[in-house]
């Protein structure tokens, strides 16, 4: 058969199977486009998920350094538990007011009896009582009070506290990340170092010593950098717990750290600043404690002076009428004064003694504790200058050790100096300027917590965040 002939014949046959298919290329058919349609649609979801992931962000929260200290007063279990104790307080006082309001009480009951009954029987009765005046009660209304005001006081002290760790807590951590970083680049560096002295060992430039001396120094540069990168750990941890924010979403926001003004910490030794709110709350429980004392002590000798009301209904099933003569009436009602005059209560008057000895205790212990905190507070107000000297020398040794660096820099790159600058004198200058630059982050640290410490102590921490709080919100 001719070559042509043949081609020409199958391509009439191909052309037929694809006009005409037959039952087996029909289904071959419809499997191929679904699987087909199958792939571009999986492709179509894959690709929407690679941009949706491309899209959006890495999940974890921006904490502003007023945003940590609101989410640590708001999720604090200290503040939580203080308040808790100025409800109970408050309960308290509610106590001792509603010992005035008249309480009731409704009894009944059903019996037999033989004979003359010894009380007149009531189907049921209706008592109310209360407390009209009291010398004692006024005392402990007044002690009640007080512990109120105790409470009021102890629950703005561990607020303050609080708001104080919180704000500690995020200098340390933005100051603990950017040593952890500085070590990091030292640690480099003194592996470089640690390179070079054996280099100059191998060629008799150095002692075994002096190569020695130089691998304990990095050494110890790996070491504070392990302890670097655990004190990050611990204070994210910690500030974790104090904002409720996972540690692994929380990132700070080091922009966000305010400056405090010198004039908030200025410290004048003869000016007399307000007593904490620790202080007053103690003060305020030693005044509660003084008044139950009083009030133990004007217990007798004193009137009180009560309210009573009774209504009963006579029963009239257990033949009254023939022993009490009731002339019909079976409902009787009876209301009045009582009024009391203690003479004698060796207990109450033991008690008094008790907790006059309490209020004498509690008085030397406030005066030793206000005592300490006027201490704390000099010696606070007074390194306060200490520490911003320090400071700013810490600033001025960085800027000395980066000119020195960049001058030694200078001299390696175009070989000038005498003697010359060895690759060693380079990676010297580099480790010392980054220990400058540590030593400058922790002076900054110790200054920034003693002032905000003696903000605290002198009464200006809130109103330093309130103030921010209201620089924010001015803003545009």
């Amino acid at each position: 058969m001719d070559i042509q002939k043949y081609h020409s014949i199958e391509m009439h046959f191909d052309e037929a199977r694809t006009l005409y298919p037959t039952k087996a290329a029909k289904a071959r058919m419809h499997r191929e486009r679904s699987v087909a349609r199958r792939l571009c649609r999986r492709a179509t979801i894959g690709g929407a998920a690679l941009l949706l992931a491309s899209a959006t962000p890495a999940c974890q929260a921006q904490v502003s350094f007023q945003d940590a200290i609101r989410l640590a007063v708001e999720n604090s279990p200290r503040i939580k538990a203080a308040k808790n104790d100025l409800e109970k307080a408050q309960t308290g006082v509610a106590v001792v007011r509603d010992l005035y309001i008249p309480s009731a009480v409704v009894g009944g009951g059903a019996g037999y009896a033989y004979g003359i009954t010894l009380n007149v029987p009531t189907v049921f009765t209706v008592t109310t009582q209360s407390l009209v005046f009291s010398f004692q009660q006024r005392q402990y209304m007044k002690a009640a009070k007080s512990d109120v005001e105790a409470a009021q006081l102890a629950l703005k002290e561990v607020k303050e506290q609080v708001e104080e760790d919180a704000a500690i807590t995020y200098l340390s951590l933005d100051s603990a990340r950017q040593t952890a970083a500085a070590l990091e680049e030292q640690s480099v560096i003194a592996e470089r170092l640690a390179s070079i002295m054996q280099d100059r060992l191998r060629v008799q430039l150095e002692s075994e010593l002096e190569v020695m001396k130089y691998h304990k120094g990095e050494i110890q540069i790996k070491l504070a950098k392990m302890q670097a990168e655990d004190s990050v750990e611990d204070l994210r941890a910690h500030l974790s717990q104090l904002t409720g924010i996972a540690d692994e979403d929380l990132k700070i926001v080091p922009e966000t750290i305010p400056e405090i003004s010198p004039a908030n910490t200025e410290f004048a030794g003869k000016q007399r600043y307000p007593d904490t709110p620790g202080i007053l709350a103690a003060a305020a429980s030693d005044r509660s404690k003084e008044l139950r004392a009083k009030g133990d002590a004007e217990y007798t000798w004193r009137p009180n002076v009560g309210f009573g009301a009774t209504y009963g209904r006579v029963s009239p099933i257990e033949n009254v009428s023939e022993f009490y003569n009731l002339h019909g009436i079976y409902n009787t009602v009876s209301f009045g004064l009582s009024v009391q005059f203690p003479v004698l209560d060796m207990v109450r008057r033991a008690a008094a003694r008790q907790t006059k000895l309490d209020t004498a205790r509690g008085e030397m212990d406030l005066s030793s504790l206000r005592s300490d905190e006027i201490a704390g507070r000099r010696q606070m107000g007074r390194s306060l200058p200490e520490l911003a000297m320090k400071s700013e020398l810490a600033d001025v040794n960085y800027e000395i050790a980066q000119d020195e660096l960049k001058d030694v820099e200078a001299q390696a790159q175009h070989s000038t100096g005498t003697p010359p600058v060895t690759p060693k004198d380079v990676e010297n200058a580099r480790i010392d300027e980054r220990q400058k630059y540590i030593e400058m982050l922790d002076a900054k640290l110790q200054q920034r917590k003693s002032e905000i410490t003696f903000l605290r102590l002198t009464g200006q921490l809130d109103d330093w965040l309130g103030s921010l709080t209201a620089a924010t919100a001015a803003r545009p």
